[in-house]
């Protein structure tokens, strides 16, 4: 194709990223012709610097409390030592193996993948960054988002989490700002590694919007770990001091760190778009409005992913990305359900979760019952840490359904999966009940709760004797 030859698609993707990919595929499948732009590598945020990179650093970390759980069962090590330029390279080189799969899977699909920005010139026409004009039949947006620097003064000193994969060296200390996703889970895997760490957030709790319990639990369990937690602490400035920096807060103290990042939010990517060209209007927060199917108001443009500002997780924008090439050019009906979409953070313990917490679910049902167990799994019971494991299964006590999950500690994401599916297909606690245990395992807890606890008990009232 020349400079100033037009293309015709029935489809073009802008931002190959997992919704814009799979979308992309999807549609080719169906026999349209499609094409998608990409100004970076193939693969969007969760391939390339997300999810993925971020849970091999996450599993590297774990390695040594794995070491020291191992001389309660009869193992010796000594010697240990760990090289980071070692696990970055190699996670690189994963990122990089990924990425080719995905340039891959849509060359082998059919579809054209243009290696450059792209942005809209009317409701139907793209301009590439090349002059190249392409006439779309529908367009979908899925740029995802990004992360954003907070505005204070020494601001530009911050990393996000986007530089710790470029880090040339681990430093001895780390300040992390935020209390989302992102920061307990880079908090911990940091800690985990041996970086002196302190999680710094302005809020009252971690993890906004999750169950009071998991908050509660995860809060202590950082602790434990040697993560300095300051709650309530708003950063006023971060000034360079020698080698390192000195964070200020507002209530007048002071923090020193080698290194300070911020994972205080993400802002969808609709910035330089063309959008107002089309038509397509934005919300407060910079994002796509669009309905259920994915739709803006502009006939023939969708939107989905991070984008949209929904749900912002990985998963999600694949189902959407789906939804949107088999509504255009398959037989798909249903929109995607939004609700009860399962999630886990990958923090150290980690958490896995579905369903609304039981502050919301309260609301939802009168006679909510709550069944919850906190004991310590056999696999740290020779271990000089003691980590419990915290499950807990809401219940309408009016159909007996189990409407959500919220689990903390080891192999809590795996286990969340399964229980999505579970909760999705309206089983009962009697179902639950009659379902034979494996043992001795940590999930035959979920088919052995027994006794339902009083209303907003105490984690010590509502503990299981080990």
């Amino acid at each position: 194709m020349t400079k100033t030859s037009i293309l015709d698609v029935d489809l073009f993707v802008i931002g190959a990223g997992s919704g814009g990919v799979r979308a992309a595929r999807i549609a080719a499948g169906h026999g349209a012709a499609v094409a998608i732009a990409e100004s970076d590598r193939v693969g969007g945020t969760c391939v390339i610097r997300g999810c993925v990179p971020k849970k091999l650093l996450v599993v590297a970390s774990r390695f040594a409390e794995t070491f020291d759980a191992a001389s309660g069962f009869g193992w010796s090590h000594a010697g240990r030592h760990f090289d980071w330029k070692t696990l970055i390279g190699n996670t690189q080189g994963e990122v990089a193996r990924l990425e080719s799969l995905y340039r891959g899977n849509l060359e082998a699909s059919g579809v054209v993948l243009c290696q450059e920005h792209a942005c809209l010139v009317d409701a139907h026409t793209i301009r590439l960054r090349s002059g190249r004009l392409i006439r779309a039949r529908h367009i979908l947006v899925a740029t995802g988002a990004r992360a954003v620097r907070p505005e204070f003064p020494g601001a530009e000193h911050l990393l996000s989490s986007d530089d710790l994969f470029e880090l040339p060296a681990l430093p001895r200390s780390f300040c992390v700002m935020g209390g989302g996703y992102i920061a307990v889970e880079v908090a911990g895997l940091l800690a985990g590694l041996g970086v002196s760490t302190t999680l710094v957030h302005r809020g009252s709790q971690l993890l906004r919007g999750f169950d009071e319990d998991l908050q509660r639990s995860l809060h202590q369990a950082l602790v434990e770990r040697g993560i300095r937690v300051e709650l309530n602490a708003v950063v006023s400035r971060v000034d360079a001091a020698g080698e390192g920096f000195q964070i200020r807060l507002a209530d007048g103290r002071s923090l020193a760190a080698d290194r300070v990042l911020a994972a205080t939010g993400r802002r969808p990517n609709t910035d330089g778009l063309g959008l107002e060209a089309a038509g397509v209007s934005l919300d407060g927060a910079g994002a796509i409005p669009v309905d259920q199917d994915s739709r803006t108001r502009i006939p023939g443009i969708f939107a989905v992913g991070d984008v949209t500002n929904r749900v912002n997780l990985t998963p999600v924008a694949l189902r959407e990305g789906q939804a949107v090439a088999e509504l255009l050019f398959g037989s798909r009906t249903a929109p995607v359900d939004h609700r009860n979409v399962p999630t886990a953070v990958f923090s150290t313990p980690e958490i896995g979760t579905v369903g609304p917490s039981e502050q919301q679910a309260r609301e939802l049902y009168p006679r909510l019952q709550v069944y919850r167990s906190s004991f310590v799994p056999l696999a740290s019971a020779l271990s000089r840490r003691k980590d419990r494991m915290l499950i807990k299964l809401l219940v309408d006590g009016d159909s007996g359904r189990v409407v959500a999950a919220h689990l903390l500690g080891t192999d809590a994401a795996e286990l969340i999966q399964l229980m999505a599916v579970a909760i999705r297909g309206g089983l009962t606690k009697s179902d639950f009940d009659a379902t034979v245990a494996v043992h001795p395992t940590v999930a035959e807890e979920l088919v052995t709760l027994r006794m339902a606890v009083p209303a907003a008990p105490s984690m010590a009232a509502a503990a299981t004797v080990d």
